[in-house]
């Protein structure tokens, strides 16, 4: 499964400025970094009066735009998706995924930590806490690190989640949630569609191919 670790802490602590250097790190590295920002508080990214805000109000339930090199989309849901739910929709290619809060998630946090904001950590192991960024002296039972030490934090998520993980030739969804798959399982499914799809006309050898199945009828 796609790692994904929450970079967690008090409002104000310097998450954002810490990820600006821990991301570019990994990046540097030769790894796909994709990041999520947690808003617990709601957002909207459309400008009043901007053509996808008229066209979100027309009552789009997605809206998308496109550029020569970017691509944007905001689709309307239900209930705010889970981690699990947003890795396996929107992050297949990434190695890593990093988060920005989700202090609830399940998923290993690193918090960042500054005594002038609060009293002590807002997480503990407890709570899947797995290092401490922070330049007080603070005992946690986790590995510290200060903040200029991203470094260091990349060496320790690269050693710990990365450097021997195997990236999977194939990804399944179930309802938007991404189904683990055993060696045999990957190599039987990859060789049974690559074998059908190859027979058709239109087929060129391509590097990634998309299917899209949906069983049963939509309420």
């Amino acid at each position: 499964m796609l790692p994904i670790i929450s970079i967690v802490g008090a409002s104000g602590s310097g998450k954002t400025t810490f990820l600006e250097k821990l991301i570019p790190e990994l990046a540097a590295r030769g790894y796909r970094v994709g990041a999520v920002k947690h808003d617990a508080h709601g957002f909207e990214m459309d400008r009043e009066g901007k053509d996808t805000w008229r066209l979100k109000r027309a009552g789009a339930e997605v809206i998308a735009i496109s550029s020569q090199d970017q691509f944007a989309s905001i689709r309307r849901t239900e209930r705010e998706m889970s981690l699990e739910e947003i890795a396996g929709r929107f992050f297949w290619t990434e190695d890593i995924l990093i988060t920005e809060g989700f202090k609830k998630a399940h998923y290993p946090k690193i918090e960042v930590f500054r005594s002038a904001l609060e009293p002590k950590p807002i997480c503990g192991p407890a709570d899947n806490l797995i290092a401490l960024v922070s330049d007080d002296a603070v005992d946690m039972q986790v590995p510290g690190f200060s903040f200029a030490d991203w470094r260091g934090v990349a060496d320790f998520i690269e050693n710990r989640y990365l450097r021997d993980r195997k990236k999977r030739k194939i990804l399944i969804q179930l309802d938007g949630r991404q189904l683990p798959m055993k060696d045999f399982v990957e190599d039987f499914v990859l060789g049974g569609i690559e074998g059908m799809l190859s027979s058709l006309r239109g087929w060129d050898k391509p590097r990634t191919v998309s299917i899209h199945i949906r069983l049963g009828d939509d309420d």
